[in-house]
């Protein structure tokens, strides 16, 4: 720095030693203990937030997610160790943009080269924490800040927080040496806006080429919205145009509901060989921290204001990540919806081929029409009933080859059927997804077909349906009505014939369909069957048998509709996960209320 000058304060404003006075004092509030306290409420909050998930695809979410890191991260860095411990020394974080001069200003403040400062960016690579020797247990311990590791050494490690003593350095004040929150770093970067979220007092720099820039003002507007209190600090102002930048760094401030901030110039000058400012130009800040530091009272004010304004941001906060939550479960929640929207089509396409005649063409026709004989069988049906008996008993009892491959080709016509409607059910399903952006980022190309087995499990199901069919005929043969009429004929047969009258409908109404490529042998299977066992047993049995094959079908298509389901389980936000937060944040506000820190004189600590 190769020119000097006088420092100032806010320039043009009549009120700027008012302005960068220390907060006033206020009164402790009140402890609380037990379930209602405000830590048992924000460690509640916490595990609620903790427990939530939002792993949908969904335009909410990736905020959702970094939210709620930055909400742990203030509360495991901040609310939680500093409600333990309102008296702890007052920690003034400084931040500001690459090249402001923080460090330099630190180093100044606390009379010692603590914090590497230099050419290079970006300068601050782990953050410094400087205090006076009698703060430093505080600090060490690792209350605050517990997911940094403290060290005594310099590190380039951005996780590491490097503890440093100054006796110069009042007690009960702390400086931190943020990295830049413009960092090229994006580790830096994060980790400046965690610390400036751990901060008691903001104290922001900028410089007179700067000051303007969006990132900055982007946090200031957090930290206004957060009741944070902020010192701004503006560095290396040429002494020609000190009067116009910092009366338009003040009007920007006043736009921004940010007027009441202390705003100290810092002209341009240059450094000692320790690489300190002239003390007359830090003298204004350093006298403001002196008294700050020397008033426990007004140390404590700036606390409660901080601490209030992020326990009062919470709630908003919190209910935003709630309404991300419902929204991730009203996604998957849609998402299912549509899997088993194809699933119950592809079963309502089964249960119709059970109606409309279609499972009969072919070869069950062909099989069926061999089985009972349709040649010279059908052309008795009109002669005397206990002929028409003799005759099937015969063909039934004297014709295994045909039974087997009548029950064959009932198999694979059901087979078929199975297959086809997997094959559209997870089609539609996976169309469905696709055009949901939550279901797009949770495809397989594999969910757009059937499982790989799924031919041999349909296989296994309706050969576990037939034998089930053949019991069924053993048990209904308990009733000795039903043994009398059936007593002459072989379990097998009967179950095939029941086969037969669930492919043509319980109530053997002939379809055109069936009539036209039956040619009328299904009719005539009816007058065989019911003059056989009777038409009620008939459609008893062949009811029965319908409903077990429904709900074979039903646990086969919903094995493969679990291919997606279990997809969305996985992703699945609890169902009252939205309630949960809103229930813990407002616990949290009723704590507040309760504990006296939403009742600080916010006019007095600014």
């Amino acid at each position: 720095m190769t020119t000097h000058g006088d420092p100032a304060t806010r320039s043009g404003a009549p009120a700027v030693a008012a302005r960068t006075d220390p907060p006033a004092a206020a009164e402790e509030p009140p402890a609380t203990t037990g379930d209602d306290s405000l830590p048992g409420a924000l460690s509640g909050l916490r595990e609620a937030i903790g427990a939530t998930r939002y792993p949908l695809a969904l335009p909410s979410a990736g905020s959702a997610r970094h939210t709620a890191t930055a909400l742990t991260d203030q509360l495991d860095d901040y609310l939680l160790p500093r409600l333990a411990r309102l008296d702890a020394p007052l920690l003034v974080v400084v931040g500001g943009s690459t090249g402001a001069g923080k460090s330099t200003l630190v180093n100044s403040l606390v009379k010692a080269r603590v914090s590497a400062a230099g050419v290079l960016r970006p300068t601050t690579r782990s953050p410094v924490l400087v205090c006076n020797p009698s703060d430093a247990a505080w600090f060490r311990q690792g209350d605050l800040l517990p997911g940094l590791t403290r060290t005594t050494e310099p590190s380039d490690d951005p996780r590491a927080l490097h503890l440093v003593t100054a006796p110069a350095l009042p007690a009960g004040l702390a400086f931190l040496d943020a990295p830049d929150i413009d960092s090229v770093v994006d580790a830096n970067r994060a980790l400046a806006t965690q610390l400036l979220a751990a901060a008691d007092l903001w104290l922001f720099v900028t410089t007179a080429a700067r000051y303007a820039d969006a990132v900055p003002w982007e946090l200031l507007r957090s930290a206004r919205a957060r009741g944070a209190v902020i010192a701004m600090v503006l560095d290396r102002v040429p002494a020609e145009a000190t009067d116009e930048i910092a009366a338009h760094l003040t009007e920007m401030l006043a736009e921004q509901d940010l007027g009441r901030a202390p705003l100290f110039v810092l002209p341009e000058t240059w450094t000692d060989g320790q690489g300190l400012l002239p003390e007359g130009v830090t003298a204004p800040l350093a006298d403001w921290f002196a008294r700050l530091a020397a008033d426990a009272d007004a140390r404590a004010a700036v606390v409660r204001q901080t601490l209030d304004g992020a326990l009062a941001a919470l709630h908003p906060t919190v209910e935003a990540l709630a309404d991300a939550a419902d929204e991730q479960l009203a996604a998957a929640d849609g998402l299912d919806e549509r899997v088993r929207a194809a699933y119950r089509g592809a079963e309502r396409t089964v249960e119709q081929g059970l109606q409309d005649g279609r499972l009969l063409r072919g070869e069950v026709l062909a099989r069926w029409q061999e089985f009972v004989g349709t040649g010279e069988l059908f052309r008795t049906l009109e002669a005397r009933i206990g002929r028409l008996r003799d005759r099937v008993v015969a063909a039934v009892t004297g014709r295994p080859a045909p039974a087997v491959e009548l029950r064959n080709a009932i198999e694979s016509q059901l087979v078929t059927l199975l297959r086809g409607v997997a094959s559209e059910a997870a089609e539609s399903a996976y169309t469905g997804w696709k055009a949901h952006p939550a279901g797009a980022g949770l495809l397989d190309p594999a969910l757009a077909h059937p499982s790989d087995d799924l031919p041999e499990r349909a296989e296994r199901m309706v050969r576990d349906w037939q034998r089930g069919v053949l019991e069924l005929v053993r048990v209904e043969g308990g009733d000795k009505r039903f043994v009398a009429r059936t007593a002459a004929y072989a379990v097998n047969a009967t179950g095939l014939a029941v086969m037969i009258a669930v492919f043509a409908s319980t109530a053997f109404i002939p379809t055109g369909l069936e009539l036209a490529t039956g040619a009328g042998t299904t009719v005539a299977a009816q007058a065989v069957l019911q003059a056989i066992f009777g038409d009620q047993a008939v459609r008893t049995l062949a009811a029965k048998a319908r409903t077990d094959l429904l709900a074979r079908v039903r646990t086969l298509l919903d094995a493969e509709a679990d291919r997606f389901l279990s997809r969305t389980a996985d992703a699945r936000p609890a169902a009252d996960a939205g309630d949960d937060l809103r229930r813990a944040a407002g616990r949290v506000e009723l704590a507040r209320h309760r504990s006296g820190l939403s009742a600080a004189d916010e006019e007095g600590s600014r």
